[in-house]
């Protein structure tokens, strides 16, 4: 499989696991979960999920939330691309503190 069809398939991941994290978080309000970056190994089994959540306050008591869920999150994915997808990769979650540390950087700058 070449770098283009796994590029696809985590840009489809993608944009379907933010769709599913904004219709559990519009009831949370205040608190907002963005998919920075999914990454699909080549065999298919594996998909790493890079998620920036604000507040960054929350981002660990979140994230222990979502790897409980993380069945139901992968069955949910599973009837949305069930079309595209003959196999859907395991979930693996990961936080993305890359705005924290450009914040970070921002602020010794001032300095």
């Amino acid at each position: 499989m070449g770098g283009t069809r796994l590029n696809k398939i985590g840009r489809l991941l993608q944009k379907e696991l933010s769709e599913l994290f904004r219709k559990q978080t519009a009831m949370m309000h205040g608190t907002l979960i963005t998919v920075s970056a999914v990454r699909v190994s080549p065999d298919l089994a594996v998909a790493k999920v890079y998620l920036s959540i604000f507040p960054s306050e929350k981002g660990k008591e979140l994230l222990g939330t979502i790897e409980k869920n993380k069945k139901s999150l992968r069955y949910d994915l599973g009837q949305i691309v069930r079309t595209q997808l003959r196999i859907i990769p395991e979930l693996v979650f990961y936080l993305d503190d890359s705005l924290d540390y450009v914040e970070n950087i921002d602020k010794l700058l001032k300095k």
